[in-house]
């Protein structure tokens, strides 16, 4: 049974030996993340080579994604490094104080702009949720809380406010800088941290283009404002070509009780909108520092995966974590085991509604009939961008959807669609009534088909760019195929 939902590994000094590398890839890793919060450009540059080297000899598509580090706003220093605050305490950001001089009673802030964003009575949320405080005066440069959950603070914790309202830009300076950097090293896929709106999604590939890449942009979706507005949700979205539901900060903003009800409309909106959705954050926390997963780990993997998202994500599970191979292989258990439940091959998606375009109905209705047609095994897409095996992907089907490709840059994008598996395959050195046979001899050769199996094929009949397909045929294996 081929596996479906996709893996996204994020990498670090847990995978950078050849060894480790290579362990992950081969235990089914499909994208590798490079986070840009850690690491330098020349870091990113290597590891991106390394893992194109270790695709190629494990005859592997692996997709490179560039993940942006964004705003990412921060408390300062402490003069002795930790601290530990008490429930009850008042405790002071102070945007004018030593960066390096925090005590238990005060710490300096990096965005200063904070002090214009909270009034009192608004919750500050710092160290991933792990303290919590209550605004109670704002001055011209400090802010002076009430300690409401209590712990052990160190240098350069995030800082979040519940409910969201921070008015700092998507993009950093930084991010600018990393957005060549990502254009140099060939990612394929580049992720765009605390998007507020559409524009900032616009924007980002505007600097993309320019920097010479036409890597697909990732909208990580962590704000408050996105998640309780459904309207501003569905703009970006449009505005993206994937979506991450980036569960760590996102749940901090609006609170763990809402967590799982906005993830599931995210994935859901981004499915209708035909946009690839990955699942992000903590997916196999304790896998960090233990070989095996947690039950609760392994029922948030399997609702992700039967909410149909397309990618699951491990994080410092892979980054840093001691088991890195071994937090992997337990995924793609877990997603296995959850694609065989029934209600997984049953789809619904745009069953009602009206088309405008042909690559669309094509695709579609490829779908519809392969999934209702006895004996039909798998799905043989001929595309260009990758654009007609994406929208196949949006349908529930338990069979596998191969995108016949030329262009390296669709054979690595298809890697993040969910039951999309790619093949290197050049229709232009094939005359075109042989095309059909030859594409069902490459899936015979690799026992995916075998004689008197039914295959669906879509392709367009003229060179065209996103949108050329309009046709589809559905042949038997081992017959004279035309």
């Amino acid at each position: 049974m081929l596996r479906r939902t996709k893996i996204v590994a994020t990498l670090g000094p847990a995978t950078d030996s050849p060894e480790s590398l290579s362990a992950i890839i081969a235990a089914g890793v499909d994208v590798t993340r490079l986070n840009f919060s850690h690491g330098s450009a020349d870091d990113h540059i290597e590891r991106a080579r390394q893992v194109r080297a270790i695709a190629k000899q494990q005859q592997r598509f692996v997709a490179l994604l560039a993940d942006l580090q964004g705003p990412k706003l921060r408390i300062a220093r402490f003069s002795e490094n930790k601290v530990t605050l008490k429930a009850g305490q008042q405790f002071v950001l102070d945007a004018a104080m030593d960066k390096e001089a925090g005590t238990d009673q005060c710490v300096g802030i990096d965005y200063e702009q904070l002090i214009n964003d909270v009034t009192a009575g608004d919750i500050l949320v710092l160290d991933d949720g792990r303290i919590e405080m209550e605004v109670e005066q704002v001055s011209e440069h400090s802010i002076t809380s009430r300690v409401l959950i209590g712990g052990p603070l160190s240098n350069n914790k995030g800082l979040n406010k519940r409910g969201g309202g921070l008015s700092a830009e998507a993009l950093t300076e930084k991010d600018k800088k990393d957005i060549v950097t990502a254009a140099e090293l060939g990612a394929d896929y580049v992720a765009v941290s605390f998007v507020r709106t559409a524009e900032d999604m616009h924007t980002a590939r505007k600097l993309l283009r320019a920097a010479g890449s036409n890597a697909s942009l990732i909208a990580k979706i962590e704000r408050a404002e996105l998640a309780h507005n459904p309207e501003q949700l569905d703009a970006v979205i449009e505005a993206s070509d994937a979506v991450m539901v980036a569960r760590g900060d996102l749940a901090v903003e609006i609170g763990d009780a809402e967590l799982v009800g906005v993830q599931k409309h995210i994935i859901s909106r981004a499915r209708s909108l035909d946009r690839v959705v990955i699942t992000a954050t903590q997916m196999m926390e304790s896998m960090i520092d233990n070989p095996m997963p947690t039950r609760a780990e392994v029922s948030d993997v399997a609702n992700a995966v039967m909410d149909y998202t397309d990618a699951v994500m491990l994080s410092a599970e892979t980054a840093v974590g001691d088991y890195p191979r071994e937090a992997v292989e337990a995924m793609v258990r877990i997603c296995l085991g959850a694609e065989k439940q029934p209600s997984m091959h049953q789809s619904k998606h745009r069953i009602h509604e009206s088309m405008e375009r042909i690559d669309e109905a094509i695709a579609l209705s490829a779908m519809y009939a392969a999934n209702h047609l006895a004996g039909v095994t798998a799905i043989i897409c001929l595309t260009e961008t990758g654009a007609t095996p994406l929208l196949m992907s949006r349908i529930k089907s338990s069979l596998p959807i191969f995108a016949f490709s030329r262009h390296h840059s669709t054979q690595h994008r298809v890697a993040l669609y969910r039951g999309v598996q790619t093949v290197p395959f050049d229709s232009d050195t094939i005359a075109n009534e042989k095309t059909n046979s030859a594409a069902v001899d490459e899936l015979m050769e690799r026992g995916v088909v075998k004689d008197g199996d039914l295959v669906v094929i879509t392709k367009g009949d003229y060179a065209a760019p996103q949108g050329g397909t309009n046709s589809m045929k559905i042949v038997r294996a081992g017959a004279t195929v035309k």
